[in-house]
């Protein structure tokens, strides 16, 4: 069992369609193809001010993904990286996708002099927070949404 951790290209647009659709259905959610789309082109844009894409590999199949993106933060002048979209196909969880992933954002922060790197998780998502519990330190913050 090989796991490798590499940068989104455009060339995996299907298979991160796929990992991304049951990332989505995870959280009960939908977006149009409109969003798909436009998610895809910001992964791939090499813009430093958009979010940035890295698939996970087992044995040479793509079993995960994760978005990322590097933003300011005025409690430090670093910036912070805020990691949005973590997954593993449901048939790999347990066998440290979701770690390597983690990892290799953090090595990313690293490398771009981040302060630190952040994400959130469902409350009810004891699965991820197992390991989540393990590797970072859970925060008293509890999110707002004001809708537009």
């Amino acid at each position: 069992m090989t796991i490798r951790i590499r940068p989104l290209q455009k060339s995996d647009e299907a298979e991160w369609r796929r990992l991304w659709t049951g990332y989505l259905d995870f959280y009960e959610t939908k977006v149009s193809e409109d969003v798909y789309q436009t998610t895809f082109a910001r992964l791939n844009s090499g813009d430093d001010h958009e979010y940035r894409g890295l698939i996970a590999e087992l044995d040479g199949k793509a079993v995960g993904l994760t978005h990322y993106l590097f933003h300011r933060h005025n409690w430090s002048i670093a910036n912070v990286c805020y990691l949005q979209d973590l997954y593993a196909d449901p048939e790999v969880r347990g066998k440290g996708i979701g770690r390597a992933l983690i990892e290799a954002v953090h090595t990313q922060a690293q490398k771009a002099g981040a302060h630190s790197v952040y994400w959130m998780t469902n409350q009810n998502n004891d699965t991820a927070r197992k390991l989540y519990d393990r590797i970072a330190k859970v925060t008293p913050f509890v999110k707002y949404v004001k809708s537009i």
